[in-house]
């Protein structure tokens, strides 16, 4: 066995794991603060701890010394999180005052800090196990804005394992370099004009069923690759642009409702929302090279009954998962 061998197994065994795994890993799931001024120096807490399983992570809200709880936390368990809410008073306030998470440089997660004020301005910030607290500015950075939302996209869509596997999918469909740019051309396109329109408020669309219908196209596109096998090359096949497009415009509502629950800096929504789907493309496209160098490799074997061992196992994956996601997604709508 050749070190090429080796080495597309070993990426193929990292892909396989990575995509099913990642669905289920809880801890990766960031945590969100958001500190909300109702009246001068009172704010009201809303804090979102990821579970791993129904156990809390060990993650506590380190806010300044001078600030104390005017109520008890209200805890409750919500779709693999627990949420408290609660009321403090700071007695100055939190301007150049310190906000830390303690537990958090032990841990695989993110949290994302918002703060509200009387004023209407509004502040968020990324903090991770290397950089567990932050020092509360007068006003946001512009620089501030652009880190933390570049970030916010990179790591939804690489966290998003079900838009990965849509992508995937069209790289195992679309032949050609210049048919494959027009393919992730217009996916890009399509997701960035719903993410855009449903962000602004323009247009909405129910999450629920938006996120059961991306699960049905990557499993449309799984059905489709089998039937190529077969010899029976279908609509994605011919026109896989178009499919990319139409299922797009789909996928940006989910990258909305994503966005939308971490909000928006009232002074700087243009910059947040023009470099949070910058973040989501850069994380795409890094995707999509991984993805490429992993097809360099497995080509490189010349042994072709193992690569349609191979990618047969990867199609059925993709279809197993995606099938699974449908059902999961559609029982939500009625509970």
């Amino acid at each position: 066995m050749t070190w090429r061998v080796v080495v597309g197994l070993i990426l193929f065994w990292l892909l396989q794991t990575l995509l099913i795994s990642a669905s289920f890993a809880d801890e990766m799931r960031p945590g969100y603060l958001e500190l909300k001024e109702s009246s001068p120096k009172l704010f009201s807490v809303l804090w979102k701890v990821p579970a791993k399983g129904d156990k809390k992570l060990a993650l506590n809200v380190k806010l300044p010394l001078d600030c104390q709880d005017k109520s008890q936390a209200n805890t409750q368990f919500i779709n693999g999180a627990y949420i408290q809410r609660w009321v403090v008073q700071c007695k100055t306030g939190l301007v150049d005052q310190s906000i830390a998470i303690s537990g958090l440089t032990t841990t695989n997660t993110d949290v994302l800090v918002r703060l509200e004020f009387t004023n209407g301005s509004s502040q968020s910030i990324l903090l991770t196990p290397s950089k567990n607290s932050f020092q509360v500015p007068k006003q946001a950075s512009s620089s501030q804005v652009i880190g933390t939302y570049t970030w916010l996209g990179i790591t939804h869509i690489l966290m998003g394992v079900d838009h990965l596997l849509f992508v995937f999918a069209l790289l195992l469909i679309v032949t050609g370099k210049r048919r494959l740019l027009w393919t992730i051309t217009a996916f890009t396109i399509a997701h960035s004009i719903t993410l855009v329109s449903a962000t602004l408020g323009l247009v909405y669309v129910p999450q629920q069923p938006v996120e059961a219908v991306i699960a049905l196209s990557i499993l449309f596109l799984a059905v489709e690759i089998v039937h190529g096998q077969q010899g029976r090359p279908g609509f994605a096949a011919r026109w896989p642009w178009l499919v990319a497009f139409v299922f797009g415009l789909l996928h940006g509502f989910g990258f909305a409702g994503a966005l939308a629950e971490v909000g928006l800096p009232e002074q700087a929504i243009p910059l947040a929302l023009i470099f949070f789907n910058v973040g989501v493309e850069l994380g795409q496209l890094f995707f999509i090279a991984i993805a490429l160098l992993l097809g360099w490799m497995l080509h490189s074997f010349k042994q072709p009954i193992l690569m349609v061992g191979l990618k047969t196992s990867i199609i059925y994956s993709i279809g197993g998962l995606s099938s699974f996601w449908l059902f999961e997604r559609i029982s939500l709508f009625y509970k």
